[in-house]
């Protein structure tokens, strides 16, 4: 399960354009609306400001996982909830692809049928 979108924001904080066309929600007098679907925003305020719409409150009301990194610029909302138990209940890892020690690139989904392990570390 891949995040929804990551966003490079140094505030934390991106304009309502930019929410509409990364993510693609609009917000309007109802609320937060995709195409049919709205979300309530019960504090506009704590949402908006004249730095823009703010990403943490905005995937909370997304009920969405969300990760900043102030020093980065960088802002990764992650899938909904139903996505992501789903993920958990049918036990399959969506395709991914990450740089291997020989400096080419290795996709998950090059192993189908095949078990496979992986270590994940970092060195800080």
């Amino acid at each position: 399960m891949q995040p929804q979108a990551v966003i490079v924001s140094s505030s934390g904080t991106v304009s309502e354009q930019t929410l509409s066309s990364e993510l693609g929600w609009t917000l309007k007098p109802e609320g937060l609306c995709r195409e049919e679907v709205c979300v309530l925003v019960p504090d506009r305020a704590r949402l908006v400001s004249d730095a823009g719409v703010d990403l943490e409150t905005f995937a909370e009301l997304m009920d969405r996982p969300v990760v900043v990194d102030p020093v980065a610029g960088l802002t990764a909302i992650g899938a909904p909830r139903e996505q992501r138990r789903g993920a958990l209940n049918d036990l399959h890892a969506p395709d991914f692809a990450l740089p291997d020690l020989d400096g080419g690139v290795t996709a998950l989904s090059d192993h189908r049928s095949k078990k496979r392990l992986l270590v994940a570390f970092s060195s800080w």
